[in-house]
């Protein structure tokens, strides 16, 4: 091969070996991962076998393996099989272990017993960014994505489901018996016998199958919400953002830095929806930032009263979109927000002028809602734009002024939802690439918690990188 270049013979031999350091540059993220890992108090994080037992067989060290799954993560490589046959053919595998390959099973149940100690790791690489300066956390914007779990949908079942199977089923019952009888009545000889055999082995498997599902429906009813995954108990069948679709798994939510974009609290749950996800992942992000006070962004999914006023008494400010729950607009009538609060008077006005004047107040929910409304409207030449009753009502919740204020700032200069969207959407698709179309390896809500916690780990560290690069991040550590 004369003219190109050409490497060392696959024979030669050395006279003095070279050494695994020679083969690590010094802005290497091995290192990072190394130094970060060294630097913790894994028996204060609550690793498992953080000392040395007295007797038996001596055990890796946690400090190993959690420098392994680090680096696997970082490298796409989440797998224990995978991480095994790294440790002994990767070179940076092998510099951050010391040449140790510990067997996937000593692997993957490291991951499985050690899911809290690994969760409060990402929790101090967040901790690290506040310290040091990088993150400050002036606002956060919070939102969640489906994540497909182990568990296909034709093993996940909810009473919709298996009403729609039966039906199927049901009618192929009736069409293969439809057939037999029209094969024993016009045809004859061997191939008669044989088609009526092959029928009659199909309507066994599916009479067999419908009892299944029967068993199922019985077992549906004492789910608390109605489903059952067989694969993965506790994974939850989800409706996504693209039209007729869905996916069996988890709803993981995070709280993304605006200015910085790393993840400063996360979680995983297996609802469906984020209803009730505000004031738990705000609160989160507020505690990882230590901060006094915290600006939440976030979409129109989240709202809800009860959660905005939870963030309020937090002293954390919201700013979320009320979705238009009513149909009135989209018949061209009035809706609430066409009528103007005011505050001095404590009545709303409405498109006609009029004054609805405030009536009384009543609990609905646990709500306080106070009602609105006055005797003009059947002479109202708008009326049936408005309202198909005597006179239209408005409903008031109690602390109605911080939803209005959240209205307010969304009409600002800052235009909070576009830096929402960039914020936040940025960082679950690039989780996503990295853990491919398979989603979670692990099965389990609490496993795949530790799951995601290494993700976000090892995106976190990935964006600091990005950000200050690996000197500054190293140097940071040895502060």
């Amino acid at each position: 091969m004369a003219g190109f270049i050409e490497g060392i013979d696959r024979g030669q031999t050395v006279l003095f070996p070279e050494r695994l350091e020679d083969w690590i540059g010094e802005e290497s993220i091995v290192r990072v991962v190394d130094l970060f890992v060294d630097e913790l108090d894994l028996r204060g994080l609550g690793f498992e076998r953080s000392a040395p037992a007295r007797t038996g067989r001596p055990g890796y060290h946690p400090a190993v393996l959690l420098k392994l799954f680090i680096y696997g993560y970082l490298s796409r490589v989440p797998s224990s099989r995978r991480l095994e046959r790294e440790a002994g053919r990767n070179v940076e595998a092998m510099w951050l272990t010391g040449r140790l390959v510990p067997d996937h099973k000593t692997i993957a149940d490291f991951r499985r017993d050690n899911g809290p100690a690994i969760r409060k790791t990402c929790a101090q690489f967040v901790e690290l960014c506040r310290r040091i300066g990088t993150l400050k956390g002036d606002s956060v914007a919070i939102d969640g994505s489906k994540f497909k779990a182990v568990n296909n949908r034709d093993r996940n079942f909810t009473k919709g489901k298996i009403a729609s199977r039966l039906a199927h089923l049901e009618a192929d019952v009736e069409r293969y018996i439809t057939e037999m009888v029209r094969i024993d009545r016009q045809e004859e000889g061997e191939a008669r016998g044989e088609k009526v055999a092959h029928l009659g082995r199909r309507y066994g498997r599916i009479r067999q199958e419908i009892e299944r599902l029967k068993a199922m429906d019985k077992a549906l009813a004492d789910a608390p919400d109605g489903q059952i995954s067989l694969t993965d108990p506790d994974a939850r069948a989800m409706a996504t953002s693209a039209r007729n679709s869905g996916m069996v798994g988890y709803n993981g939510q995070t709280a993304v830095d605006a200015e910085t974009h790393l993840i400063v609290a996360h979680e995983v749950t297996n609802q469906g929806h984020d209803r009730d996800q505000l004031s738990p992942m705000a609160i989160a992000a507020k505690d990882a930032l230590a901060r006094d006070d915290l600006h939440v962004l976030a979409d129109k999914g989240y709202f809800s009263g009860r959660e905005i006023l939870a963030c309020h008494e937090a002293d954390i400010t919201v700013t979320v979109p009320r979705p238009e729950t009513s149909g009135n607009r989209l018949k061209g009538m009035y809706v609430k927000a066409d009528f103007a609060y005011e505050a001095g008077s404590d009545v709303y006005r409405c498109p006609a002028g009029e004054a609805l004047s405030y009536r009384y107040t009543t609990e609905e929910d646990g709500l306080q809602l106070r009602r609105y409304w006055t005797s003009e409207c059947q002479a109202c030449p708008l009326r049936s734009g408005c309202t198909t009753g005597k006179e239209r009502r408005i409903t008031r919740w109690e602390h109605e002024h911080l939803i209005e204020a959240s209205a307010a700032r969304l009409q600002g200069p800052s235009e909070p939802m576009t830096v929402r969207r960039s914020t936040v959407e940025h960082p679950f698709g690039t989780i996503k690439s990295w853990m491919g179309a398979t989603h979670f390896l692990t099965r389990g809500l609490r496993h795949v918690k530790t799951e995601m916690a290494l993700n976000v780990l090892a995106y976190n560290i990935k964006r600091m990188i990005s950000l200050i690069g690996i000197p500054s991040l190293m140097a940071a550590m040895q502060a």
